[in-house]
């Protein structure tokens, strides 16, 4: 079966889908979601919740994404999260450090506030343990509710990155067009 196979059709969504496909095509996310629309119905409340606006910065979430998903090998979401980060205000160094999952990204952010949240992506999303040190230099700089809120990122990056790796979801062509014309494909 095809991984397009998977990813339900504006003419095929079933009736709890359709208001997702009103505007035009959903995403890969939200087409496959629509295979099961009782779950989806749930899921999606909740990831917008955890991904979108909140008391965290829109660039410290796409760093958050960007990280999680180029650590856990997801492919379509490290594609699709390199050009929300841009558009966030990331550089183009500071994705291809955070796309290089064997290499530390600290180096090129000169923010300690930004290197701890790296330092803590990179041990929560790699599945180290989590050590007291850890979630110290992190509580240096975020407040609780912050610390908490990034990890609830990652955990539902780390989700959604099994979830599109697992179904081959396809990168948009303009997606791709703009990685592209960025020099980062």
């Amino acid at each position: 079966m095809s991984s397009r196979s998977l990813c339900v059709e504006p003419a095929q969504a079933p009736l709890l889908a359709r208001p997702y496909y009103a505007d035009g095509d959903p995403g890969p996310i939200v087409a496959a979601l629509a295979q099961v629309p009782e779950l989806m119905e749930v899921a999606l409340p909740f990831i917008g919740a955890a991904l979108g606006p909140s008391a965290v910065d829109w660039r410290s979430k796409e760093i958050v994404i960007v990280r999680t998903s180029a650590l856990a090998g997801c492919r379509y979401c490290v594609r699709s999260h390199t050009v929300v980060a841009l558009d966030a205000g990331l550089s183009r160094r500071e994705v291809r450090a955070l796309t290089t999952p064997d290499a530390p990204a600290q180096a090129e952010f000169a923010e300690p506030r930004e290197r701890a949240l790296l330092g803590w992506v990179d041990t929560v999303a790699g599945g180290g343990p989590v050590t007291d040190r850890h979630q110290g230099e992190l509580r240096r700089w975020w407040a609780d509710h912050e610390v908490v809120e990034v990890t609830v990122v990652i955990g539902t990056t780390l989700m959604l990155n099994r979830f599109a790796t697992a179904l081959a979801l396809p990168t948009s062509p303009d997606t791709l067009a703009r990685l592209t014309a960025e020099g980062l494909l």
